[in-house]
């Protein structure tokens, strides 16, 4: 339990179903805020209050360490290549349905249930992994990189609900967390200032800001602060824009040069085709070698129409359409109608 609305409501609803349900908070972040706030103690305190509403146990365990060796660490990682990681994806992976599952059990459970709006079905056997019915609030994308293993144990009850309709069930039942607004920001790191957060872990390296040509725009902060097709913060919006804003289009690692473009609609922005690695599969294996499908390049992207070419965990998926700002360390994810598929992490994305 998170502390949220949609883990509250899915213990009631399991609590009401008659099972025997113990709520358990993880801390996986210890350092205070800018502000010198720990927003895991209001959190904590959320769950406290909730469970003693609903009438279940609960306990809190300590994950930070595994947080930081599984999860923090890749996520620098990514950043010092001048990649931009989705931790959450594998918090999911690594914390959620590893660590936590792994404690779960221990503690004698049978199944691990988590406020995620995503749905299960058993095919035969095996576990699919679906869209949860709230289009907007789906979270089957930051849930692509589980297998068979701990989905077979995994419960989303509110899955198959909108979110308005989970508000609504935790206001009738008086729980205090039913107007509790959702949380944002990186997973377990919060809502901060993230310039300023990554400051204190990854050395700023300076550098100048170009256009394809090479011509000198300005000076940028470290090209970690900079994502593909990002406009904001450049500095440099006293240059002439009479051929439109100025957006990032490439990072140049070698000669630390962070690349821009005149115009929202740039060539250089747009892309086709996409090597990715690291693929997952729900079901274990790819549907075929070669097969078509919709994907996601990121999480609240329409469905796109690609054709994808697996082979090991490397995936070459080529788009209908060109996409715009393809970001290398971000998840491209497969579905097939309703089912997610699986996932890989872009690498590099060029037109054909």
């Amino acid at each position: 339990m998170s502390g949220g609305v949609d883990s509250a409501v899915s213990a009631l609803l399991l609590h009401r179903a008659g099972h025997e349900v113990i709520g358990v908070f993880m801390k996986n972040w210890e350092e205070q805020d800018e502000d010198g706030v720990c927003t895991a103690t209001q959190d904590w305190q959320d769950v406290q209050a909730t469970c003693d509403a609903i009438g279940i146990p609960y306990y809190a365990v300590n994950f930070a360490r595994e947080y930081r060796d599984r999860v923090f660490s890749h996520f620098l990682a990514e950043y010092r290549r001048g990649r931009t990681p989705n931790p959450d994806v594998l918090c999911n992976r690594e914390i959620k349905f590893r660590a936590f599952l792994d404690f779960a059990m221990k503690l004698g459970a049978q199944r691990l249930a988590t406020g995620h709006f995503a749905r299960l079905r058993d095919a035969e056997g095996e576990m699919q992994l679906l869209r949860g019915v709230d289009a907007g609030k789906d979270q089957s994308y930051f849930l692509y990189m589980l297998t068979q293993a701990p989905l077979k144990k995994a419960l989303f009850p509110v899955g198959a609900m909108t979110k308005a309709q989970v508000r609504q069930i935790a206001a009738d039942a008086g729980l205090p967390v039913a107007k509790k607004r959702d949380s944002t920001g990186v997973c377990f790191i919060g809502e901060r200032d993230f310039k300023a957060f990554l400051q204190g872990f990854l050395p700023a390296q300076p550098g100048n800001i170009v256009t394809p040509d090479g011509e000198v725009m300005g000076r940028h902060d470290g090209l970690m602060y900079y994502t593909l097709g990002q406009r904001r913060g450049l500095g440099i919006g006293g240059v002439s824009e009479r051929c439109g804003r100025w957006f990032v289009v490439d990072k140049d690692l070698a000669r630390n040069e962070l690349v821009v473009a005149q115009g929202e609609d740039s060539p250089r922005l747009y892309t086709t085709c996409l090597c990715a690695s690291g693929a997952t599969w729900i079901a274990g294996r790819p549907p075929a070698a070669s097969f078509d499908c919709t994907a996601k390049y990121r999480y609240r992207q329409p469905d796109q129409a690609v054709h994808v070419e697996a082979d090991g965990e490397r995936v070459l998926v080529t788009a209908r359409q060109p996409q715009r700002a393809v970001t290398p360390g971000q998840s491209v994810v497969f579905y097939d109608g309703e089912v997610c598929l699986g996932g890989a992490v872009a690498d590099r994305a060029w037109r054909a």
